[in-house]
């Protein structure tokens, strides 16, 4: 790929998917933590916001591990309202900034039984009105609770968009902007999940692995200054 040239979506996401069912089958690799809650809940939407916030700067084995943990114990918004903080905050550790998101969870509860009688909004804005709800936190709930379009962004979407030269952007929110534009709505569910496991496999933010890159043809490598 060159620089100014469109990307090959076809291409590209054929090639991701060969890579996922090659890895699946070789590694038994499993899906993203939010992924696998949601699927385990029955796409449940309290279940899906709960990981989501917990999954934030936080590896997948620690977030299915704390989600497990915090549902079985608070189902549900009300469950949760009536616990302390404090043992939210226990159930949840060692999850990143722990106590931060038990004092969230607290008010988020508080907010869908007051407001949405107890449900989980199916709105981006209601999302993001709700505390401790970013874009890349609402649209994993939109599309892993309710199968809505959605486009969700990381630091795994950004970097490799940006590696690659699909485009040029400062950070997620304008990554998923640029992209609402560029990309085929038939891959914005798919996009995050399949970049997700390849930036923490292949394409690292340091030294990434592009001698076995599978979407190298795709990608012009820009400010990679050292890789294997």
């Amino acid at each position: 790929m060159t620089k100014n040239s469109k990307p090959k979506w076809n291409e590209i996401f054929a090639a991701l998917k060969k890579w996922h069912e090659a890895l699946c089958a070789s590694a038994g690799t499993a899906d993203p933590s939010v992924s696998t809650i949601a699927e385990h809940y029955r796409r449940e939407p309290w279940a899906v916001l709960v990981s989501t916030i917990l999954s934030l700067r936080t590896k997948d084995e620690v977030t299915l591990a704390a989600s497990k943990r915090l549902l079985e114990k608070a189902g549900d918004p009300a469950h949760l309202l009536a616990m302390k903080e404090q043992r939210i905050a226990e159930l949840i550790y060692p999850v990143g900034f722990y106590r931060t998101k038990a004092a969230s969870l607290k008010k988020i509860a508080a907010i869908l039984l007051e407001q949405y009688s107890g449900k989980v909004p199916a709105s981006m804005n209601d999302l993001l009105a709700l505390p401790g709800v970013g874009r890349k936190t609402a649209n994993l709930v939109l599309t892993e609770a309710f199968d809505l379009d959605g486009l969700c962004v990381d630091i795994h979407v950004h970097r490799i968009s940006n590696r690659c030269g699909w485009l040029s952007s400062k950070n997620p929110e304008e990554t998923e902007m640029i992209l609402r534009e560029i990309l085929p709505k038939k891959y914005w569910k798919q996009i995050n999940y399949f970049l997700v496991l390849y930036g923490q496999t292949l394409c690292r933010p340091v030294s990434p692995f592009c001698s076995r890159c599978d979407i190298r043809k795709y990608c012009t490598r820009c400010d990679v200054e050292r890789s294997r």
